[in-house]
This record gives structure tokens, C-alpha cells and sequence, in this order.
């Protein structure tokens, strides 16, 4: 799609590429006042636990995988969706099949505006 407000899933070129960690990696789609993140993690690959200001919201599209939020973990799959309230301290683990989670943030974080590395910065 030609227009700059339309986007595919599974169109690897589109977004802003961003490499989370050792076999997770996102495509950030930044907007006015909220950001989508598409994630895929490979099979058994773990975020790091980390925490920002703003609201997360996250939708397990495919696989599986454990939410850690606040100390606690949830098993997730597909179709399973959360709530991170801005502050808390979170992290994910795909199970043995991998994961592709899209996260939305509000408002948007600065710091995912740019193509990098890492969770933060």
C-alpha cells in the first residue's frame, strides 16, 4: 500500500526496525498519540524485565508465551490480550513455537521513534 496511514503485518519493510534483544525483534509504527509495536520473538527467547511511564497494552496474534507483570507470570497465547499500566515492571518469554505480539503505547515513546537497539535508549 502506497498510503503513509495504511500498513500489513506481514510486510517486513514497513515500520521501524528495532532489534529488543537476542531473538526478539520489533517494527514500530509511531503516531500522534499512540504507538503500535509488532513483536516477534523466536522460539523460548526472553525480554529483559524493564518498566516505562507509558500504558502498554499487548495482543498475542500468534504462538505462545509467559507474561511476566509486576512479579507475576501469565501464561499467554493466542488471542490473550493485557494491560501494563505505565511504571510497572514487565517482560515477556515466547514459548516453543515462538510468539508475534502487537503492543500499543500511549502515548508514544520517544525513544522507539528511531530505529536502535534494546528496550530502552
Amino acid at each position: 500500500m502506497a498510503d503513509d496511514n495504511f500498513f500489513n503485518l506481514h510486510d517486513m519493510a514497513q515500520g521501524i526496525h528495532r532489534v529488543l534483544c537476542e531473538g526478539i525483534e520489533t517494527r514500530i509504527f509511531p503516531g500522534e498519540q499512540a504507538m503500535l509495536s509488532v513483536v516477534r520473538a523466536e522460539p523460548n527467547a526472553e525480554g529483559s524485565i524493564h518498566s516505562h511511564p507509558q500504558e502498554q497494552w499487548g495482543v498475542m496474534l500468534e504462538g505462545s508465551g509467559t507474561r511476566i507483570q509486576d512479579g507475576v507470570e501469565y501464561a499467554v497465547k493466542a488471542g490473550d490480550f493485557w494491560r501494563s499500566p505505565g511504571g510497572v515492571e514487565h517482560g515477556f518469554r515466547a514459548g516453543p513455537e515462538g510468539a508475534v505480539v502487537l503492543d500499543v503505547f500511549s502515548p508514544p515513546r520517544d525513544e522507539y521513534k528511531k530505529a536502535g537497539a534494546g528496550f530502552s535508549g
